[in-house]
């Protein structure tokens, strides 16, 4: 029986059903695994949108349809730092998908997440629990908001999408670190799925050095001007990569990016982003004992 307010969870529940009736035409289910399957959602005619890290190839992909047919698709590009894949299916006649902008979220805000499973349609609802600012992922991509979802996703829903209580569509859902379930946001996914279309890849920067994480004795941390007695050992020069056209040598220990210390392999990654790629860098280097200063020239990373 409706409150005195209006409020009906008869309606609100039927509300909650309407909402993934409407994204339903453009949920289909990734046959990308080799145990199980994952969700993706339709961005543009014909192209795709899935979760990176539920891909376990780059072939033999197949995607079931929200008609039910399994058709072939093809990898047009994969940026594991920010988790999304593009997909090429056969067309489907569906405009361009509108994502919407996450600046108005905040923490408490309901949101559905959607998915599509090999039985059919699947739905969570949860609240944001955090809607935080721009964040470097442990793969060193740049994620424009930090948004962690208080609800349940499955293997098979991730990849799916977030909608708030109006429909918009707010980004993809994914699993994180410990099982969070976190939220790449529309904003990262019109950045990044146009440059996924065009190159195939997101550009990289690249040193052209396997480093490794070291201690330092003391007088090395002195001669450097390290507050910790931390860096990284180059184990491995690429022939003819930025660092060996640097100067650097294998041996050399890394401890700072211009006047930041590095004092992890992790650091390295969050600095290398695509606003690396060109950009002079001085990397502070100890070596035999001596503190020294070389520039590099960030290259972008070759394809593999």
């Amino acid at each position: 029986m409706p409150d005195p307010a209006g409020f009906s969870l008869g309606t609100f529940s039927d509300r909650t059903a309407d909402l993934l009736d409407g994204i339903a035409p453009r949920l289909v289910t990734i046959h990308g695994r080799r145990r199980g399957t994952s969700t993706g959602f339709i961005w543009r005619p014909g192209l795709v949108i899935t979760a990176d890290e539920a891909l376990e190839a780059d072939e033999d992909i197949q995607v079931t349809r929200p008609d039910g047919s399994r058709v072939s698709a093809s990898l047009v590009g994969r940026d594991p730092s920010t988790d999304i894949a593009l997909l090429r299916v056969e067309e489907q006649p569906l405009a361009d998908m509108a994502l919407d902008p996450t600046d108005r979220l905040r923490p408490g805000h309901l949101i559905f997440a959607a998915g599509r499973q090999a039985d059919g349609l699947s739905a969570a609802m949860g609240i944001v629990a955090l809607a935080g600012g721009p964040w470097r992922s442990l793969r060193g991509g740049h994620i424009d908001r930090r948004i962690h979802l208080d609800l349940r996703l499955d293997l098979q829903s991730e990849g799916g999408v977030a909608l708030d209580t109006g429909g918009r569509i707010l980004g993809m859902t994914v699993l994180g670190p410990r099982g969070r379930v976190l939220v790449i946001p529309s904003e990262t996914i019109g950045r990044v799925a146009p440059q996924l279309l065009e190159k195939g890849h997101v550009a990289r920067g690249y040193l052209g050095l396997g480093l490794q994480p070291v201690r330092l004795d003391q007088a090395a941390a002195d001669v450097a001007g390290l507050a910790q007695p931390r860096g990284l050992i180059v184990i491995s020069v690429d022939q003819d990569g930025p660092g060996q056209k640097a100067g650097i040598r294998q041996g050399d220990i890394l401890t700072r990016w211009n006047a930041d210390p590095v004092p992890s392999v992790r650091d390295i990654y969050r600095l290398l982003g695509p606003e690396s790629v060109g950009r002079s860098v001085d990397l502070g280097i100890v070596r035999a004992g001596e503190h020294m200063t070389l520039a590099i020239e960030v290259r972008e990373r070759p394809k593999p």
